[in-house]
């Protein structure tokens, strides 16, 4: 493989080679060709550029947390957007102005503690404000678009375009953002009594929490739940609860979550997924969608 040249103004910034599975939740992967976490809007455009430059696939990374990374690695330029230039929250008025690294839960805190509401009910749901929005993640009938008043968006030129409500289509975990590169996203919230607002986060957080396996490390939600009933309800019902292939297995007590053991691989996960996939369509007819982004 031809190694490209790196402009002397990104040297710092992009490393090779770097590994991927200590950054993601299932760790599980190769390395990246190129990585880099910019500390300024700028070098994040640049970055861009010089990808573009040099035909080189651009994935962005948030926190990881429902991705799976084969062990070949990615052949690309890997960009985290970690950094405070690119995971930043701010207040503004109404609005909540957030880097699309940012952790969805530092969002939710963040909106509730200055007495803005309209994020509270997504508390729990792990994972990046940029992938939450792409994925227009939900809970109890309301999504995270509802609230998505413009996004900003990183071109393959490294330029910056503004998108607004009405240039993004929500539907059911779905968004028409699905391949574009969220770099913030600003957030239409609605004034309310902080107090009560943090007395009903906390009820929220315990009765999510109660919903998550004991085992944390090295987990993976891989599957959509379909509009009529939840992920869960579903692989329970067709007797997958607990399943395992591999060094990776189904949780016994919920379901729609993935755990990847010692010696877990990829291919592991993407056998267990294929064969629950293939039994929900057989005994139920429902297609259940990949929630999971393969690399």
């Amino acid at each position: 493989m031809a190694s490209l040249m790196i402009p002397d103004h990104l040297q710092h910034v992009i490393q090779a080679d770097r590994p991927l599975a200590p950054l993601v939740w299932l760790g599980i992967g190769g390395p990246a060709r190129f990585f880099a976490e910019p500390v300024e809007m700028e070098q994040l455009q640049q970055l861009a550029q010089w990808a573009h430059e040099n035909s080189l696939t651009v994935r962005i990374l948030g926190s990881g947390s429902n991705l799976l990374v084969r062990e070949s690695g990615f052949d690309g330029l890997v960009i985290s957007l970690a950094a405070a230039a690119t995971s930043g929250l701010t207040l503004q008025d109404n609005q909540l102005i957030a880097g699309a690294g940012g952790q969805l839960s530092h969002a939710i805190v963040k909106a509730v503690g200055g007495g803005l509401g309209g994020l509270e009910h997504l508390v729990g749901i792990p994972g990046s404000i940029g992938a939450a929005v792409v994925g227009n993640v939900a809970s109890g009938g309301r999504d995270i678009g509802a609230v998505v008043d413009s996004v900003r968006i990183l071109e393959d030129d490294g330029s910056l375009k503004n998108l607004g409500k009405d240039d993004i289509s929500f539907t059911h975990q779905k968004s028409s953002l699905a391949g574009l590169r969220v770099v913030e996203v600003t957030f239409q919230l609605e004034p309310t009594d902080a107090g009560q607002m943090t007395k009903r986060l906390q009820k929220l957080w315990i009765a999510r929490n109660a919903s998550i396996p004991a085992e944390m490390e090295r987990i993976a939600a891989p599957f959509v739940d379909p509009d009529a009933m939840s992920a869960r309800e579903l692989i329970s019902s067709v007797g997958l609860s607990g399943i395992r292939e591999g060094e990776v297995s189904l949780d016994p007590a919920q379901p729609q979550y993935l755990l990847a053991h010692p010696g877990a691989t990829s291919e592991h996960c993407l056998k267990l997924i294929e064969r629950v996939r293939e039994q929900v369509l057989l005994q139920t007819g429902i297609d259940l969608q990949l929630n999971l982004q393969i690399w």
